[in-house]
């Protein structure tokens, strides 16, 4: 005989807090498909883009992929060892992360680079979160941006066998034409992903079965693509806002990215907000910021806006009673102070540094004048006054702001003025250029050049390697090896106890930096000898 028991407050508590049997963190997809299939239909509609990535690319590529895959299935392995936690390696998600992020980077980084990205995404972005459903912030993204700030230089390094050349981006920033049709294609420098037809025909596999929805992807590109027509300087040409499309990241980062199911809203209106705030932001970035593309940090941003979209976006559910209807309860704030409180502080502050850039903006330029000005005048102490040179202008702006030559790494020819002194002859020239190698970015110096060649001196305008390394190369010890040499070219010796006058001993511990300056002055050398020598 069953006796019945009438249920006490406390027994109805911790039946309502029971946890079933099986039921797991998100993400929660409302359908036949479990998280393993959504994973590996991902893994199979990326395969396009890795192919033709790999084919253009070379063997170095598949490397890439091969190394950021292994140490995101590894770290995850051993991180679920570690922690005593069931092998989560089955689902997938690990080997999409890999995927990705190795999708994301120029094919000619080093190994490392891969393997330090795939350690932080799975490490300390998903897993130290509590695993897949718990991570805010898309791993993969992450680990890029993490990248982005920590190697800046090799991160920008696009190059294929071994050739550095502009990407369609920097081409659009030059305001070049950009061959649609082969960035289109996926054969122009760029991330091994950047084949935008492969990554089409995988996105549009994805909808078929189900993967992802159309609203993100749909929101994302239109938004961005109308505000590339309002704002990008060339009005609605179709041309223009499809080389904007077709370069950088934008697609992948709406189809791939975005869409990921961890962090993007639930509903269809939410996803539609979430997805035109990620086109915008991606807008923004691409117009006004300083990085060519910077669609990783707009996914990011729009990743902690998640939780609000939610939250304002929640339907209604079945049986749901009128307000007057509803037992009187304490009424929840519209917008929570935590958020509210972040959005004015965001905001203030957005105000403020857009003010003190807007009154600072000329004082700043009228200050790098007069630094390159000191600077002219350090190298060529003989001149009291610079003046430019048509033919030599000429010939800087036929350069278009690309790499000059295929021998000096990607150095850049900023300007060149002709210096003279106090009666109004030649006292020689003085040659700008910027290196892109330097450890932690751009390294810029004016070199000056006296009417035979002669090396004067250099002097540095831009210069923010690692202390105590890199920043050595701005130290008399090291730029003094330059001054009073008659030479083609200089060599770089790493190993020190140079002899001959065009040998010059790398800084201990910055050989790239070194190199790098070592590059830029021969570089103005051999324009000097091609451009400048005739002009006097």
């Amino acid at each position: 005989m069953t006796t019945l028991t009438k249920p006490t407050a406390q027994s109805a508590q911790a039946e309502k807090n029971r946890v079933l049997p099986g039921l797991s963190s998100s993400p929660h997809v409302r359908s036949r498909l479990t998280t393993g299939q959504v994973m590996y239909d991902v893994i199979l509609a990326l395969c396009p883009a890795a192919v033709v990535g790999v084919y253009h690319h070379g063997f170095h590529a598949f490397m890439v992929i091969a190394v950021s895959i292994l140490t995101a299935v590894m770290t995850e392995f051993i991180f679920d060892f570690v922690a005593g936690r069931p092998n989560t390696l089955r689902d997938g998600s690990a080997v999409v992360t890999g995927l990705l992020l190795a999708l994301c980077l120029p094919a000619s980084v080093p190994l490392y680079i891969p393997y330090a990205g795939s350690l932080f995404a799975i490490l300390v972005v998903k897993c130290l979160f509590g695993g897949l459903g718990k991570n805010f912030m898309n791993p993969a993204l992450t680990g890029r941006c993490f990248l982005l700030i920590s190697f800046g230089s090799v991160m920008t390094n696009f190059a294929v066998d071994g050739v550095s050349a502009a990407t369609p981006l920097a081409d659009l920033a030059a305001g070049k034409l950009v061959d649609v049709s082969s960035t289109f294609l996926g054969f122009q420098n760029g991330v091994i992903g950047g084949s935008i037809a492969a990554l089409m025909l995988g996105g549009l596999y994805l909808w078929v079965v189900g993967g992802i929805t159309f609203e993100i992807p749909a929101a994302a590109l239109v938004s961005f693509s109308l505000f590339i027509a309002l704002f990008g300087g060339q009005g609605f040409d179709p041309v223009f806002i499809l080389a904007h499309l077709c370069g950088g990241g934008i697609v992948m980062g709406a189809v791939f990215m975005a869409t990921d199911p961890v962090t993007s809203p639930v509903t269809s209106t939410g996803q539609l907000i979430f997805g035109a705030l990620v086109g915008v932001l991606s807008g923004v970035f691409r117009v006004l910021g300083s990085a060519a593309d910077s669609v990783s940090y707009a996914i990011i941003i729009s990743n902690m806006a998640t939780p609000l979209i939610d939250e304002f976006c929640v339907p209604k559910p079945y049986g749901h009673r009128p307000q007057s209807m509803e037992p009187a309860e304490e009424k929840r704030p519209l917008l929570p102070k935590p958020a509210l409180a972040l959005c004015v502080i965001t905001l203030v502050a957005g105000v403020c540094l857009s003010g003190v850039y807007k009154l600072t903006k000329d004082t700043i330029a009228e200050q790098q004048m007069a630094a390159n000005l000191a600077s002219y005048q350090e190298v060529c102490p003989g001149a009291v006054s610079f003046a430019y040179d048509d033919g030599v202008n000429a010939a800087i702006e036929a350069l278009g702001g690309d790499t000059y030559g295929a021998d000096f790494g990607r150095v850049t020819i900023n300007e060149a003025v002709i210096g003279a002194d106090a009666a109004g002859n030649a006292a020689g020239c003085v040659v700008s250029v910027t290196s892109a190698d330097g450890y932690d970015g751009n390294v810029t110096l004016s070199v000056g050049i006296a009417a035979d060649g002669t090396v004067n001196g250099i002097a540095f305008t831009e210069l923010n390697e690692t202390p105590s390394m890199g920043m050595l190369c701005g130290e008399p010890a090291f730029k003094d090896q330059f001054s009073g040499v008659l030479t083609d070219s200089f060599i770089l010796n790493k190993a020190g106890g140079s002899t001959a006058d065009n040998e010059i001993d790398s800084v201990t511990g910055a050989s790239t930096t070194s190199g790098a300056v070592v590059n830029a002055v021969n570089a103005a050398l051999d324009f000097w000898r091609t451009q400048i020598k005739e002009v006097g």
